[in-house]
């Protein structure tokens, strides 16, 4: 069956659309009620993520609660080490643990690649259901970290400001370096071509720690991993989207790869990315979460504004990076509602 709103999908592929789509990165969780009611009787964030049911339930939420244009599935991009061998643990005011890392050879021959139609069949099934339960509504988009940031995570063993440890690792043992960043994209690669088979609509890329290196070591230890990515998705048929938060020197070598969409974070402004990526991409962002603290009236002035300096047409509307947790849900219906009610006719 066809879906009723495809909006984000003609609008990726550059088709004509009516209004820009929008959808929020983290919609599923953080800011709703409901979400943390789920949330609370669990042992953990682990056990929602590995629950089919239940992330099935709180990928609907922001769908049925919120109308956004498209659903995200509910999950981590740290099942990626998980699955390769590397298992983490979610401290709450912490954020993610490793007690393992990759540090050297030895530690290296600990993990390998793994299917993951198998390793991560949780995953598979949890979008299987989410696309029942979504009856066609609305597009299911699926995901994953980019190479650079899974790897970060794998070598650093939490998060970090400046990840120096990984850092530290592409200078002092660059081959090991290189050898782990090619595992991860392959591993990612399957992961995501396992998710458009389970039956996503659409994929995003998160590099979430792209801007911890500078343009030399982005376009050499970073960049590799993300074209093998978009190699193998090429002919996949689902529009793909590359976010590297924060990398806008990146910008250039993302325009030139096979994806829709490029993700922009709030630091740039659009008419400059725009010049930057060219009319051959569809943009997408890039309001600055934190300005979802504005009254409803600046709130609603603010993303006006946001969707006037992208333009007419090839726009995805949404955040410049996750929404933050305290964030009113009042004040997010507002950007959605501002954005839904704006039409291109109108404002042209």
């Amino acid at each position: 069956m066809p879906l009723k709103n495809d909006l984000i999908l003609r609008a990726a592929r550059g088709e004509n659309v009516e209004r820009p789509p929008v959808w929020l990165m983290r919609q599923a969780g953080r800011i709703l009620p409901e979400y943390r009611a789920v949330r609370s009787k669990l042992s953990g964030f682990r056990e929602l993520v590995a629950t089919p049911e239940l992330a099935c339930e709180v990928t609907l939420q922001p769908v049925d609660l919120l109308g956004v244009d498209a659903a995200i599935l509910f999950s981590d991009i740290l099942v990626i080490p998980e699955a390769m061998g590397l298992p983490y643990e979610m401290k709450s005011g912490v954020g993610p643990i490793f007690p393992s890392v990759i540090r050297n050879e030895a530690d290296y021959k600990k993990i390998s690649i793994t299917d993951p139609r198998q390793s991560l069949d949780y995953v598979m099934e949890a979008i299987s259901l989410i696309k029942t339960k979504l009856e066609n509504r609305v597009p299911l988009i699926g995901f994953a970290g980019a190479p650079w940031t899974i790897f970060c995570y794998m070598t650093e063993g939490s998060g970090s400001k400046t990840f120096s440890v990984a850092r530290r690792m592409i200078m002092e043992n660059p081959a090991l370096a290189q050898r782990l960043l090619n595992d991860i994209a392959e591993m990612t690669a399957d992961y995501l071509v396992a998710q458009v088979e389970a039956g996503v609509d659409m994929l995003q890329v998160f590099d979430s720690w792209a801007a911890v290196l500078g343009p030399e070591e982005y376009k050499k230890f970073a960049l590799p991993g993300i074209i093998t990515i978009t190699e193998r998705l090429k002919d996949s048929g689902v529009p793909l989207t590359l976010f590297a938060k924060g990398a806008h020197h990146a910008l250039p070598d993302l325009a030139g790869l096979q994806c829709n969409t490029i993700g922009i974070d709030w630091t740039i402004d659009p008419r400059e990315a725009r010049k930057i990526v060219g009319e051959g991409k569809t943009l997408q962002g890039n309001l600055d979460p934190a300005k979802l603290y504005c009254s409803h009236d600046e709130v609603r002035n603010h993303t006006l504004s946001m969707l006037q300096a992208f333009g007419k047409g090839r726009h995805i509307a949404n955040l410049g990076h996750g929404v933050y947790p305290d964030t009113d849900p009042e004040k997010v219906k507002t950007f959605i509602d501002t954005i839904q009610s704006y039409k291109y006719a109108e404002n042209a």
